[in-house]
């Protein structure tokens, strides 16, 4: 079996669990005054689980094409660009420690923005318009569309 065939069927079978959970597990969870809403918390996870099935069975049952060149090459594993990866990763724990003290649109901006460059980005103008927007849209969405409270300033800010 292809490394993309083992990596489907992996993910099918964590599309399963999940799909399982969501079904199983939260929904006779919901409180009675939820019953009757069109979108329950285990809504996404739902669609999650459907969708990465579907797409992991399209996986397992496309024709495969023998390529020359793999795209893993196992022989030059040290040639990859681990310091990207674990520098995501560092950013992605910093990021979690720093929302509550920073507050959600500076923790944000920073993070895509240092992410960004991370990454290899140096067109700056690009980034910060990127990051501003993403931030403050995202804020937006959830702040005043979904009226779930996100502090937006920095904690000391009293706000």
């Amino acid at each position: 079996m292809t490394l993309d065939r083992s990596i489907a069927l992996f993910m099918l079978l964590v599309c399963f669990l999940y799909g399982y959970s969501a079904w199983f597990v939260m929904d006779p969870t919901i409180p009675p005054f939820m019953a009757r809403n069109p979108v329950w918390p285990s809504s996404f996870p739902k669609i999650l689980a459907i969708g990465g099935a579907f797409f992991s069975i399209l996986v397992l049952i496309s024709p495969h094409k023998p390529k020359d060149d793999p795209d893993i090459d196992l022989s030059r594993i040290s040639d990859y660009n681990y310091g990207q990866a674990i520098g995501l990763l560092a950013l992605m724990v910093a990021y979690a420690f720093l929302l509550v003290p920073l507050g959600f649109l500076a923790s944000t901006f920073l993070f895509l923005m240092l992410g960004s460059l991370a990454l290899g980005e140096r067109r700056w103008v690009a980034m910060i318009l990127a990051s501003g927007i993403a931030s403050g849209g995202i804020w937006y969405l959830v702040q005043e569309v979904l009226g779930i409270f996100l502090r937006p300033l920095p904690a000391l800010m009293g706000f």
